[in-house]
């Protein structure tokens, strides 16, 4: 996953960033409204994170500039401002949430994840491709019931593949998704990901991941079968 942050308290927004990266979640960075609402509607993120109050524009304009020219990523408002007024005024703005600061990270974590699901119309916990499965909850990824070592970004171009079987992932798709934006594009870091991503899940018959000349990668769907876990 790959958000966007506006906020203009640094310490804060770096303890936000550091914290997150533990959770598999990239995050750009942005300190005032005008640059804020420039770079959300230049680019594309998974989720915008947006302070309130903030130099040159505040976050509530920023959102219903953002809706009004159909940007339709969600937003999650962060705000010292916790009564029931401004939190009707963020959503009414076109916001999805609100979390008041001060918060803990598990918390903000858990909302984030919880706006995820509701943008997608299906959100499968667990995906299975053959003889591999993919916890998404939980980072995890086994092949024949054995844990398989992944780094986060090798995970995060899996998971970003597998839950879209048949359609193709273009490299840009991919950068926008994993790296900051300020991935170089002329790096050949993406196919050397997908290259060890296809040693540690590929069986000697069992290619799992495609190449599309010149327009990206494609899981072979018939390896997907999707479920969830039982309690």
């Amino acid at each position: 996953m790959r958000i966007l942050l506006i906020e203009d308290d640094i310490d804060l927004a770096k303890t936000i960033v550091d914290s997150l990266d533990e959770h598999n979640i990239v995050v750009d960075t942005c300190n005032d409204g005008e640059s804020g609402s420039y770079i959300a509607r230049t680019n594309h993120y998974d989720l915008i994170l947006l302070d309130n109050i903030l130099p040159k524009k505040l976050g509530v304009n920023i959102c219903k500039e953002l809706r009004n020219l159909d940007v339709k990523t969600p937003i999650l408002f962060m705000s010292i401002q916790g009564d029931a007024t401004d939190k009707i005024k963020f959503l009414e703005a076109g916001g999805d949430d609100c979390i008041a600061k001060p918060f803990s990270i598990n918390e903000l974590v858990a909302r984030i994840k919880a706006i995820s699901r509701r943008s997608y119309d299906i959100r499968q916990d667990i995906i299975t491709l053959d003889d591999v499965t993919i916890d998404r909850d939980n980072y995890l990824v086994c092949k024949k019931g054995k844990p398989l070592y992944f780094t986060r970004k090798e995970f995060m171009i899996l998971e970003q593949i597998a839950v879209v079987p048949g359609r193709v992932i273009t490299r840009t798709e991919i950068m926008e998704h994993v790296w900051k934006k300020d991935f170089n594009p002329f790096s050949n870091t993406i196919e050397t990901h997908i290259r060890n991503i296809r040693k540690k899940i590929d069986g000697k018959h069992r290619k799992k991941i495609e190449t599309i000349p010149g327009r990206g990668y494609r899981l072979r769907k018939q390896y997907i079968k999707t479920s969830s876990p039982t309690s």
